[in-house]
């Protein structure tokens, strides 16, 4: 069994959509665990509503919930009992393999670091969600979690990325890509100019140069390398033309009666379409290089992404991406 600790507190919708998140991802996939931590009687109210294996669903009690606009560092050190913390320190204790939440990014990124703890050699943590492509998906690596990287941090970002993008996605040999302003290598910020001869000088990954914003949805690259605040305005701004492109469609497939008649006939295609644009098929994003594995899911989460969030758990213990990571950044400091 791999046991998942999951935030019932955290996110808009907690905790409704955490244990219906929850209890769909233990029916859907043998082998899995849950500790539901959060307050119990709120948990356990919201249990009663499904039908589960009891043996394979646990409440463990948190007293606390951090709000997403409590000061991180203040909220981790005061808040011991909240239902972050309580969940970080099951994954430093060994008791749980992962942690998945939608609750507070700051405190998840400060625990992450301060209870789980970094591996060793790696510079600064970086949240990676995978986003939907024209080819599939890539990942977005950082979109949120280190604002003002240096260089060496992106080098990092690149060569964890791309151990992801092959051992979970099954991506060999993936490409990595600098997002720029063009396709030039003289273009761009200080911090992309510092960073691009050393990804050009960086041995085991597959780079091939800068991507602008508007190749990302075609797919041109596996692994898209950037510093948090870039990433976070291309990971907002991609779910929100997303999702206002879908709802333009459906309400213009249902302005007439002949778009309505049409609709009909080509809504098995479009849903199959639409989907694959989902964000929330693709689970949540790891915090890479940390001793154990934390995934941070959006504060809006639903039960879909909630439990397709807790399945991603599975692959990446299975393939001790971890310790991937800690053997590639040991064989870099040797070199």
């Amino acid at each position: 069994m791999i046991k998942v600790a999951v935030d019932a507190m955290g996110g808009d919708y907690a905790p409704g959509e955490m244990v219906a998140g929850a209890v769909e991802a233990v029916n859907a996939k043998p082998g899995i665990q849950v500790l539901l931590v959060g307050q119990e009687q709120a948990v356990v109210s919201q249990l009663s509503k499904h039908t589960y294996d009891k043996d394979r669903i646990q409440v463990v009690n948190a007293t606390e919930v951090i709000a997403t606009e409590e000061p991180p560092v203040n909220a981790i050190r005061k808040k011991k009992d909240s239902s972050i913390v309580v969940g970080l320190n099951l994954v430093k204790q060994g008791e749980a393999d992962a942690f998945v939440s939608a609750g507070s990014s700051g405190a998840i990124l400060v625990g992450g670091q301060v209870i789980v703890g970094r591996n060793k050699g790696v510079e600064r943590p970086p949240l990676a969600p995978l986003i939907p492509t024209e080819k599939g998906v890539s990942l977005l690596i950082d979109c949120g979690a280190n604002v003002d990287a240096r260089a060496s941090h992106l080098v990092q970002f690149a060569q964890m990325g791309s151990i992801y993008m092959e051992h979970v996605m099954g991506i060999k040999n993936p490409r990595v890509a600098i997002v720029n302003i063009g396709a030039e290598e003289e273009k761009g910020n200080a911090l992309v100019k510092e960073t691009f001869p050393l990804l050009k000088e960086c041995k085991g990954i597959n780079f091939i140069g800068s991507i602008e914003a508007r190749e990302i949805p075609h797919g041109a690259a596996d692994v898209i390398v950037c510093e948090a605040f870039v990433g976070n305005v291309i990971l907002k701004l991609y779910e929100g033309v997303g999702a206002t492109l879908i709802s333009m469609v459906k309400g213009g497939m249902m302005s007439t009666l002949r778009s309505k008649i049409g609709a009909l006939l080509v809504k098995p295609a479009l849903r199959e379409t639409l989907k694959s644009f989902d964000g929330s098929q693709y689970g949540g994003a790891p915090l890479l290089g940390l001793k154990g594995l934390v995934v941070k899911t959006h504060g809006n989460s639903k039960r879909t992404e909630v439990r397709n969030s807790i399945i991603q758990c599975v692959t990446f213990k299975e393939q001790d991406i971890n310790g991937k990571i800690r053997q590639c950044l040991d064989v870099q400091n040797e070199e």
